[in-house]
């Protein structure tokens, strides 16, 4: 096997993480900043991140204010410099508990509220004897999605609430439940 120099495995992972950042519907430059700032051991500018990425410094900025309302980045400064610095989140348990409270005022909680209004609609319309069964078969598809992201909800709740949810505990709930 060939011995990469550690700059090409930094590479590949950078690439890696733009390629997960666009699956999920987010810029891959997002994916990128985050990667370069998760590999080094200080604080990084933009100009920096802009050499590291590729990306256009509009593009940085635009993905490090996002990154840091999402608690991927936190801002630092250096003293007698006016530059901004950023580094990376490495607690990713807090960072889920961050990313689920941000849900609580996004499109989520409208997505959820149509969906428990169209439960209401059908569930209050009268079926006409005509089109009975398929009354009935979205009824039961919308309830169905409903009860899904009632469940969903709560368990966002939980991960929430567990402010000091850390690497040992996971670990301590996993053993938990695998000698289950």
């Amino acid at each position: 096997m060939e011995t990469r120099s550690l700059e090409v495995i930094k590479e590949d992972f950078i690439q890696g993480l733009s390629q997960i950042s666009q699956f999920w519907g987010l810029p891959k430059s997002m994916g990128a900043i985050f990667a370069v700032l998760y590999l080094s051991p200080t604080a990084i500018g933009l100009d920096e991140l802009v050499e590291k990425t590729g990306f256009t410094k509009g593009a940085i900025s635009t993905s490090v204010r996002t990154l840091a309302r999402m608690g991927l980045v936190h801002r630092q400064s250096k003293l007698g410099d006016r530059k901004d610095y950023y580094i990376a989140e490495s607690d990713f348990y807090k960072v889920v508990r961050s990313i689920l409270k941000g849900r609580e005022n996004s499109e989520f909680d409208r997505a959820l509220a149509s969906v428990r209004n169209t439960l209401g609609e059908l569930e209050a319309s009268p079926n006409q004897e005509s089109d009975a069964a398929e009354w009935d078969f979205a009824k039961n598809r919308v309830a169905e999605m409903q009860s899904f992201f009632d469940g969903l909800d709560n368990l966002v709740r939980v991960i929430t609430a567990l402010e000091t949810m850390n690497q040992n505990t996971v670990q301590k709930v996993i053993g938990l439940l695998t000698k289950s």
